[in-house]
């Protein structure tokens, strides 16, 4: 299992993602998720991936053959960010469909899913999910940020810090946060962690980092909101057993 999010503000995009993979517990590795197909000054492309291995490192090597082989159609001369997500989607479907005989022969999940999020240029950035089937799905104002993966530990953070007017640095700090809260409670995922920040109309990224295991930075950021949010528990009012009780016996008599 991986995890990788993605976040779109007014003033950008953050695309962050860790890098572990594993077929048991026995059997972990590293893989890169995040890949960046950008053209600096006219096009930013950043995709992610989770899921089956061999199927997304399958859809990393068509879409790059697509640009070397100049074909009519690749993530270079697609006119929009929705046709990226659409042609993306059917390269997928294509392998699925390829292998899909051997893998369902022996009973192996071959599902994935993959994050799109970039800007061409004379267009506002864009943010997608592209699910399994090949559809997709794109954020908006209302919901800035898509996952996928294992999305559950990440999500409170997100769903209670992040807007459409959220700073761009606020927004990758929460990134950060959301990746180590799932690192925290599920071993599947893991650093290294690939985080990048995309200011709007740049079409360079400018901002790029990886963090791997033990990077003091990380380790900092985990014992500071870990201390926060215990500080905040601490700060809770207790239960009013009392005022409770009151109030069932009140909805008694009456």
């Amino acid at each position: 299992m991986t995890y990788c999010l993605g976040i779109i503000t007014r003033a950008g995009l953050v695309i962050a993602s860790d890098s572990r993979t594993n077929a048991g517990v026995d059997y972990i590795s590293t893989y890169q998720k995040l890949f960046d197909f950008s053209v600096p000054g006219e096009r930013v492309l950043i995709l992610c991936s989770s899921g089956n291995l061999s199927i997304t490192q399958g859809i990393i090597t068509i879409l790059e053959k697509d640009i070397q082989g100049n074909e009519a159609n690749n993530l270079h001369n697609i006119p929009t960010m929705y046709e990226v997500a659409r042609y993306i989607g059917s390269k997928l479907r294509e392998i699925q469909n390829e292998d899909r005989p051997w893998l369902e022969k022996d009973r192996i999940d071959f599902s994935c899913s993959l994050l799109l999020g970039g800007q061409i240029k004379g267009q506002p950035p864009e943010l997608y999910l592209i699910y399994s089937q090949g559809n997709c799905i794109h954020a908006t104002r209302d919901t800035t940020f898509l996952q996928i993966g294992e999305t559950k530990y990440g999500k409170p953070i997100l769903d209670r810090t992040l807007t459409f007017e959220t700073d761009l640095a606020a927004a990758a700090k929460c990134a950060l946060l959301s990746i180590d809260s799932t690192m925290k409670s599920n071993i599947s995922v893991g650093p290294p962690i690939d985080l990048i920040m995309y200011q709007t109309d740049s079409f360079v990224i400018k901002h790029q980092l990886r963090l791997a295991l033990g990077d003091p930075y990380l380790a900092k950021i985990r014992k500071l909101w870990e201390n926060s949010v215990k500080e905040a528990f601490d700060r809770m009012p207790d239960i009013e057993w009392q005022y409770k009780r009151e109030s069932d016996e009140n909805i008694l008599i009456d």
